[in-house]
């Protein structure tokens, strides 16, 4: 058993949470993360995922065979249960991640650490872009919440969807705010001169 506090992966977390509601086979546990929505959150788009994910789980005794159903054609489908160690590893899981923030390191935030190699011109022109993405991002989120709140889903289901609709907002104001100042000329530097700098070798 695993005593990590953290989930290896945000899909290990997801499948877990689905085998605590029932047993299931993998194919019940993709087609549910779809239908729920879920594939914004957690990334499905290979189809060996889910099954990579579950073999993982497998091996470190959070999850066992429950049973094999026989199909009508191709091999027979397996049932997945929950173990007592993957019950206490989802709960641990849970309340690290509801509780601390993760050091993640996303790709924007790295390209903006070597922002320096390149012109503030060609900055500012990809950056409005990002802008542009930004905005249409906000607006389908937006859309997509307003249809929930009119089909009348529970709150609790759709604070994922929150979250993403407040921190793309929140980037959103930044790019524009880095935008304007670039061309202003309110925030500039020299190429070469970023390249010249070097910290002393020793």
């Amino acid at each position: 058993m695993t005593q990590d506090s953290r989930p290896r992966s945000p899909l290990a977390m997801v499948l877990l949470a689905l085998l605590a509601e029932e047993p299931m086979h993998a194919y019940r546990m993709q087609r549910l993360i779809k239908f729920r929505r879920k594939d914004d959150v957690v990334n499905v788009a290979r189809s060996n995922s889910v099954y990579q994910s579950i073999e993982r789980l497998l091996r470190d005794g959070l999850i066992e065979v429950h049973e094999k159903l026989a199909a009508d054609t191709g091999p027979a489908r397996i049932v997945y249960a929950l173990t007592a160690d993957g019950r206490d590893a989802l709960r641990r899981w849970m309340d690290a991640a509801l509780a601390t923030p993760a050091r993640e390191f996303p790709e924007f935030r790295a390209v903006l650490a070597v922002l320096a190699i390149t012109g503030p011109d060609l900055v500012r022109d990809r950056l409005a872009d990002r802008v542009a993405a930004l905005e249409a991002t906000l607006e389908q989120a937006e859309r997509e919440a307003a249809s929930a709140a009119e089909w009348g889903l529970a709150r609790v289901l759709m604070l994922e969807h929150e979250h993403l609709v407040a921190i793309t907002r929140a980037e959103l104001d930044w790019v524009r705010g880095v935008v304007a100042d670039l061309r202003s000329g309110a925030l500039t530097w020299d190429t070469d001169e970023m390249l010249a700098s070097r910290p002393p070798e020793h």
